[in-house]
Formats: structure tokens, C-alpha cells, sequence
């Protein structure tokens, strides 16, 4: 079986992240990481917190502690929250890390000794009363095309134009709030994305008719409109520092790499930090090192970050001269949206991971979340699509269909799955109709189409609803005894089969599902297409219970509590 390499795009540290960060990326990556692992494959899913960067120490100060015991904070406030989503991170790391510090260091100087990075002088805002150059971010005035005055030096988040900190009316520093700024020259560090233009163009070429339109059209928009060299350091108090073997006046300064020059590389530095755990029984290097013919490496990502994952990375990797894996498929999404509105961190709109924790279990937002999947376009989160789609396809397609196999089996056979006659026509064309369904689900997880997915594994929770329906057990006990047992013996097969593979969707539900059946020897992982047209994996005498309710119905009164809490409306 293949090597996968999953990674998602890293959450930044300044807050718990909302729904559309997790199905943009992790989520996803959860969901084809369990179905890879669950068909054999050796799986290495990476992922990390991503710390550098302006709005780390800004959001630091703002709670009055240092920027380093903020960060540690987040990063095991956002690891919980993913532990409650059941994301099976193989690694969660930090991009803070020593590992981190010295890959991209190492990057660095490669880049350097050939011929990739350039000391410039440019000219950058200074407050006299901070003492120090401020880095975009550290820059607010009020936007001169929307009249926003919280806008940041890089963008207005009101309008979204993006800014130079220059561009602001009545800027002021985002540390002090001094409207004493000046204009002062100072030295960075500029990679010279420029001179790999051809060697990026080249290797997009080779991958770009494999990956999603997304991905590959925003890669291919970068590209048309030429490379920009790019400063990758900032006079920021926290970051990567510039190691002072190579630069040594500007590491005096205090200067850091951008944020977006280390954090991608601490995918590799994240894998380093799961391999340092236990060095004996891993090696991270040869999932990135010299791996291009043994691994095949897989990023989700929103589409947001999908120019620095295609491009940027990419000339970084190249850059080096050294040998490094490089992404082979790029999934990327669009946005979800919230009532048609952005969902925003900084301005608290929308629904976030941990308040919907609050609400209810996992599995209704891991399945609502990837049914939903904005794939092809935006996709809008409604608390009335929401409640539609749990009730409809959780609590009524699947749920009632375990509950109420379970519960008349039960009721009329005891407590072990009855024997009944031997499998009909029926019983012949719901196995047919079982494989069938599953090979399309196994296509589209294959394929990373998961809306797709979702369709067919809802179909497969059908199937099993259409055939009780045509088998009626509580019409048929009155005159087939038999044949009612074995109507529910073939349906408490399909429940263990649902067990199975809906696990990278539901897990918990699954596992749940897994557990009513007493079997002695249940070392299943997937389900073959000769054992789905059998469906006698649980036979007759297995014990079995019946478990709580799977998912409750959600009723006009919570729809109505949701939308008092959150909002029925983009604010």
C-alpha cells in the first residue's frame, strides 16, 4: 500500500477557529486520513499551530501576558477543541518549535548561498514612542477607500482592499496608539522569487491538471501576473530569528522571518517534532526527503492560502536545491459562509468550533460539515439548513433505522441476532445494490470529491430504509416468523457495515454502531464488495444491545434558540 503525506493548512494561534476554517481544512483532512488508513495505506497526518506573525503578539498583549505563554495557551486551547472534533492528528505541533527554528534556518542559508535572498533597504513606518519599526499589522488608521478606521496596514478588513501602511488617514500605532510615525529606512531580507519564475511555472505545469480548478487556476493567476520578489523578515519581537552565522548585522537588529516563510516549512518541522518523540521507530526525513517516488503528499487548504502553498512554498523548496517532497495534490475550498456573510474571527460572527461543542456532539457537524462541503463554490451555513439536514439524514435516515432494527429485534427475538431462513431475492438485490453503492463512495473518497462522498454514503443509509420498508418485519412476523428474522438479521448486517464505513465521517457514531454487536473477532477495517452482497459479517446468536438514541431531532424550539444565540443574519 501507498505512503500518504496529509497535512492542512495551520491554524493561527490568535483564537479558536470558526466552522468554515474547519471544513476549509482540517476536517477534510481528518475525513480522507481515516478512510486511507482504514483501506491499509500508511498515513502521516501533520499539522501544527501557527504562532509568528503580527496579530501573535498583538493578541498577547492585548491579554497582557508574553507573547510565548500566550501562544503556548492557544495552541492547547485549539488542541482540545480538535480532540472534541475527534480530528486523529498522527501530529499537532507548533511552529514555535526548535525543530521549526532550525529547518527554516537551514532553508535560509540554503536559499542564500544560492543566490535566492537579497539584503534590501526599504523604507518602513517607526514610532518614536514604541522604539521600533512597525510591521504592517502594527499599523491602523481609517481606510482611504471605505472610511473603515480600524483598518490594519494590509488590508481593511470592512472592504477588503489591500494596503500599504502609508495608505491609512491618521495612522497610528497599533502598540501605543501614537499617531507619531515617521518614515525611516531599514534592511530586510527579499526572496528573489523572481529568478525561480520558470522553475515554479515548470513544476505547476507538471501537477496542475491533476489538482482541483481552484487550486490550480489561482496558481496559474499568480504565475500570469509574474513573481514579485518578497521580504521574508520583520522587526517583530517573536519569530524565527535570522541566524546570525549569515546575517549577522541584521540579527542584531532583532529581525525575524515573516510568517509566511516559516510556517509552511514547519509541516517538516511539525514531522520532525512527531519523529523526536521516538527516534528509534521514526524517521521524518524519509517522508520528506529524497520521497518523491515513496510518498504521495496531500494538502487541504481554503483558497486563501492556496497562492503560497502553490506557489510560494514551492519556490522556496526549489530554491534550496535540496531534494525536498513537494506537494502532489492540492485540495483546495471555497468559503462557507455565514447566512451569505463572512464568517470573522475578529469580529466574533458566525459559529465557532468550541460553541458548537457546546451544542451538540461532533458527528453532527463532521457530517453536516463535509455534506456541505464547499467545493465547487461558497457554500452558506443557515441554523435551518442545519437542523434540516440533521434530522433528515442523521436522526431519521440513519438513526431511526438503527433504533427501531434494534429495538423490534429485540422486543420479539431476545437479545442475539435471530437465525431466520436462508437470504432471498430481496436479500440478493439489496447485496447488489449495497455494492454498488459502496464502490461509488469508495470513488469519490478516492477522488476527494466529498460532497460527492456524502451522497453515496447517505444512499447507503437508504438502501437499508427502502429494503425494511419492502420487507415490513412487523407485518411479516404476523405470518412468516422466519422471514421477519431474517429481514432483521440482514438489517443488523447493514448496521455493522454502516459502522464501518461511515467511521471517517462519524466516528464516534460509528464506533457506537461497532459496539451493539458482542462479536468476539471484530477486526473489520473496510467492507469488500463480496462481503457487501453477503452481508452475514454478524451471524445469527451474536449478542447484542441496543444503544442510546444516535441523534436526537433537533426541534423548532432549538432553531430558535440557535438563532437567538447567533444570529439568523450576517450582522
Amino acid at each position: 500500500m501507498a505512503r500518504h503525506l496529509i497535512t492542512s493548512a495551520l491554524p493561527y494561534i490568535n483564537g479558536i477557529k470558526h466552522l468554515g476554517n474547519m471544513v476549509g481544512s482540517m476536517l477534510p483532512a481528518d475525513v480522507y486520513s481515516r478512510y486511507l488508513r482504514q483501506r491499509g495505506h500508511d498515513v502521516l497526518y501533520i499539522c501544527a499551530t501557527d504562532e509568528h506573525g503580527t496579530p501573535a503578539e498583538l493578541a498577547a498583549k492585548e491579554q497582557g501576558l508574553p507573547v510565548a505563554d500566550f501562544c503556548a495557551q492557544a495552541h492547547d486551547a485549539q488542541k482540545a477543541v480538535y480532540d472534541g472534533f475527534a480530528l486523529a492528528f498522527d501530529y499537532f505541533g507548533r511552529s514555535s518549535s526548535p525543530q521549526n527554528v532550525e529547518i527554516t534556518q537551514h532553508f535560509a542559508r540554503k536559499l542564500n548561498e544560492n543566490g535566492f535572498i537579497e539584503e534590501r533597504a526599504i523604507r518602513q513606518v517607526y514610532s518614536p514612542a514604541d522604539g521600533r519599526f512597525l510591521p504592517d499589522r502594527y499599523v491602523e488608521g481609517t481606510c482611504p477607500h471605505c472610511g473603515y478606521d480600524k483598518a490594519r496596514g494590509d488590508q481593511c478588513e470592512n472592504c477588503t482592499r489591500v494596503l500599504d501602511p502609508t495608505d491609512l488617514l491618521n495612522p497610528r500605532s497599533a502598540i501605543s496608539g501614537s499617531t507619531d510615525l515617521e518614515v525611516r529606512e531599514t534592511k530586510h531580507l527579499f526572496l528573489l522569487q523572481s529568478k525561480l519564475q520558470h522553475e515554479v511555472e515548470a513544476w505547476v505545469a507538471r501537477h496542475e491538471d491533476d489538482w482541483p480548478q481552484l487550486a490550480s487556476s489561482i496558481a496559474r493567476k499568480w504565475l500570469n501576473e509574474g513573481l514579485h520578489d518578497r521580504a521574508i523578515t520583520r522587526d517583530l519581537d517573536w519569530g524565527v530569528p535570522v541566524p546570525a552565522d549569515t546575517w549577522p548585522e541584521l540579527a542584531a537588529e532583532g529581525k525575524v522571518f515573516y510568517v509566511w516563510f516559516d510556517a509552511p516549512i514547519e509541516y517538516i518541522g511539525a514531522t520532525k517534532e512527531w519523529a523526536d518523540q521516538d527516534p528509534e521507530n521514526r524517521d521524518w526525513k524519509s517522508w520528506w526527503y529524497e520521497a518523491d517516488d515513496t510518498v504521495r503528499y496531500t494538502e487541504f487548504m481554503a483558497k486563501d492560502n492556496v497562492p503560497f502553498h502553490t506557489v510560494m512554498f514551492p519556490a522556496t523548496e526549489l530554491g534550496v536545491r535540496e531534494p525536498w517532497k513537494k506537494v502532489d495534490y492540492v485540495k483546495a475550498f471555497n468559503w462557507l459562509t455565514y447566512y451569505g456573510g463572512k464568517f470573522s474571527t475578529s469580529q466574533k460572527r458566525g459559529v465557532f468550533t468550541d460553541q458548537a461543542l457546546e451544542i451538540l456532539p461532533a458527528d453532527y457537524w463532521r457530517y453536516f460539515l463535509i455534506a456541505n462541503a464547499p467545493e465547487s463554490d461558497d457554500s452558506s451555513f443557515t441554523w435551518e439548513h442545519f437542523t434540516a439536514t440533521v434530522n433528515k439524514d442523521l436522526a431519521d435516515t440513519l438513526g431511526n433505522f438503527v433504533n427501531r432494527v434494534l429495538s423490534f429485534s429485540k422486543k420479539r427475538f431476545g437479545e442475539a441476532v435471530p437465525a431466520g431462513g436462508e437470504p432471498g431475492e430481496a436479500e440478493a438485490r439489496l447485496g447488489e445494490e449495497i455494492a454498488r453503492l459502496l464502490a461509488e463512495y469508495e470513488q469519490q473518497m478516492e477522488a476527494l470529491q466529498f460532497r460527492k462522498a456524502a451522497a453515496a454514503l447517505r444512499a447507503l443509509w437508504s438502501a437499508g430504509n427502502s429494503y425494511l420498508e419492502e420487507k415490513a418485519p412487523w407485518l411479516e412476523i404476523k405470518t412468516n416468523k422466519d422471514g421477519a428474522a431474517l429481514t432483521l438479521r440482514t438489517a443488523m448486517n447493514l448496521i455493522h457495515l454502516y459502522a464501518v464505513v461511515s467511521e471517517p465521517f462519524i466516528p464516534a457514531t460509528s464506533a457506537a454502531m461497532r459496539a451493539a454487536f458482542d462479536l468476539a473477532d471484530d477486526t473489520a477495517t473496510w467492507v469488500t464488495e463480496d462481503e457487501a452482497k453477503a452481508l452475514a459479517s454478524v451471524p445469527a446468536g451474536t449478542p447484542f444491545t441496543v444503544p442510546p438514541v444516535l441523534f436526537a431531532k433537533l426541534t423548532d424550539d432549538d432553531l430558535a434558540a440557535y438563532k437567538e444565540r447567533f444570529g439568523g443574519e450576517p450582522q
